[in-house]
């Protein structure tokens, strides 16, 4: 059997455990994607309020979330939460924990970055016709922000996409898992690994169009 014949008897013997690993990769991703997006967007507002204490809330919270990593994230709610006596967590809810709380923390320096993007005059004409802040961010500032923002989200989802291997050790059959499901069936490793790479360049690609394409579309319209 020549490498061609090999490569493809491995996908085509365990497509099986491809589909169920790049799904439940696919569902951690977007699950953990929503999350992080939402929380990262309120830890933004945080960040750029007016109330001190507010922002240093927001503040620390990044400080501390950027700077530990992520696998010592995984292993807290996985293995040190059950030992809080709290109510432990299935390991692919733990997952999404996990990579909510770290991503969110990057996505809020983007939206923070974003909003920096936009005039001061922006916010102080909205407070002269009487906007609060939240009504100023939400209707005046992040409409605005929008363009500077979207290029380093994808970027950060991209980053997030990726993360979700991380997920494997700790027991959650997405696509990081398949090095062991192979081992165990006898299968060529490295020609597995080959075929997990071409799946998430694959997954990888529209996401950077997407990116590229608005980058242009909204640099020719500034």
């Amino acid at each position: 059997m020549n490498e061609l014949q090999q490569l493809w008897s491995v996908f085509a013997d365990n497509s099986d455990a491809y589909l169920r690993g790049f799904g439940n990769t696919l569902r951690l991703f977007a699950a953990a994607a929503i999350g992080s997006v939402v929380l990262g967007a309120l830890l933004a507002m945080l960040r750029v309020s007016p109330v001190p204490v507010f922002r240093a809330m927001g503040t620390l919270y990044v400080t501390v979330v950027r700077n530990t990593p992520l696998t010592l994230v995984f292993v807290f709610f996985v293995f040190a939460y059950p030992y809080l006596e709290l109510n432990s967590f299935a390991p692919f809810t733990a997952a999404v924990i996990a990579l909510t709380l770290y991503t969110a923390a990057f996505v809020c320096e983007v939206f923070r970055s974003g909003i920096n993007t936009v005039p001061v005059g922006q916010a102080e004409a909205s407070r002269a016709l009487g906007l609060t802040f939240t009504q100023s961010l939400g209707e005046v500032i992040l409409p605005q922000a929008v363009r500077s923002v979207f290029p380093p989200l994808v970027s950060v989802l991209i980053a997030l996409l990726k993360n979700t291997t991380i997920a494997a050790g700790f027991s959650v059959a997405e696509a990081g898992a398949l090095r062991s499901i192979l081992s165990e069936r006898g299968y060529d490793v490295f020609y597995g690994l080959l075929w997990v790479l071409v799946f998430f360049v694959l997954l990888v690609i529209p996401l950077t169009l997407l990116q590229r394409s608005l980058e242009k579309r909204w640099s020719v319209a500034r």
